[in-house]
């Protein structure tokens, strides 16, 4: 080999050595949409852990002095009706949506990804069972289910998480149960099963992580609509309780002062359609950079 053809060697070297996390981030970072909405995830997750030391006023804190003023140089996003700073509150309602967002998609992966592992795996009795519950549950909608589900429970941010997480479960369970079987179909499964692995490690061990990238998309998308669903509940009064900022509820107090106070509403919308929109994107992206078929 020559000097010169060494460090092409080198290079296809690295590139034969490519792992699949390094090759999917390369995939990622082509896709200018899904690098921005993963931009603006970060920022609104720093917003939301930073929230004490970013927010200019006490999101609570009241002024009679203040009340719907316009924006300002002292209240840059203006207040509300009872003189509390917006840019404050939606810093801080920034801690809500997405502690929401993940808690509730937390909650349905932890219960729907087992219970789609075990019956896809299994089949039989066991995956009728599991299907006939899943396809009840999915036969309500999303939101009509989780509001009835959060009024059972009562009014409160954790019980909208865990409505809001029980009526994501079908979701995943469905997925996790059609990848797998697909996946428990192909060679090096029947492979395994041959030379005596027993059950429970076929399932960690082969067959999860070649589910794992639809899963992972599947619960960015999801946070998306936890997120939107979470605003609705709060705007009916199921969610997040005042004075505890939530950008759902800014918008039910906002309903009443829309010709006097539009800044009211608009932040607040904007906030949830700008965090939405980037789940969204980076879920699109994800996607597309998880697809082995993509070029």
């Amino acid at each position: 080999m020559t000097v010169h053809a060494l460090p092409h060697a080198i290079e296809a070297a690295d590139v034969s050595i490519e792992t699949p996390a390094r090759r999917a981030w390369r995939r990622l970072v082509r896709r200018r949409g899904a690098m921005v909405g993963l931009a603006v995830i970060v920022l609104v997750i720093l917003v939301a852990l930073f929230a004490p030391l970013i927010a200019p006023y006490d999101p609570a804190t009241q002024s009679w002095s203040a009340v719907r003023k316009p924006p300002s140089a002292a209240y840059w996003l203006g207040t509300d009706e009872v003189g509390r700073d917006l840019l404050s509150r939606i810093i801080y309602g920034a801690r809500a949506s997405l502690s929401a967002g993940v808690i509730s998609v937390g909650i349905a992966i932890a219960v729907g990804v087992p219970l789609g592992l075990v019956a896809g795996y299994a089949g039989g009795l066991l995956d009728g069972l599991v299907s006939r519950i899943t396809d009840a549950m999915l036969a309500c909608p999303f939101l009509i289910l989780a509001i009835a589900l959060a009024a059972f429970l009562g009014p409160s941010l954790g019980n909208a998480m865990i409505a809001i997480g029980v009526t994501a479960t079908p979701i995943f369970i469905r997925l996790t149960r059609g990848q797998v079987l697909s996946v428990k179909a192909e060679d090096y499964v029947e492979a395994a099963r041959a030379i005596g692995n027993p059950h429970p490690r076929i399932v960690l061990r082969h067959i999860l992580p070649n589910v794992l990238p639809q899963l992972l998309v599947q619960a960015t998308l999801t946070v998306a609509t936890a997120i939107i669903a979470e605003a609705s509940l709060s705007f009916l009064g199921l969610g997040q309780q005042p004075p505890a900022p939530s950008w759902g509820s800014m918008l039910n107090s906002a309903q009443r002062f829309l010709v006097n106070a539009p800044w009211m509403a608009v932040w607040p919308g904007l906030a949830i359609f700008l965090t939405v929109l980037s789940f969204n994107l980076l879920g699109d992206g994800l996607r597309d950079a998880l697809d082995p078929r993509s070029k």
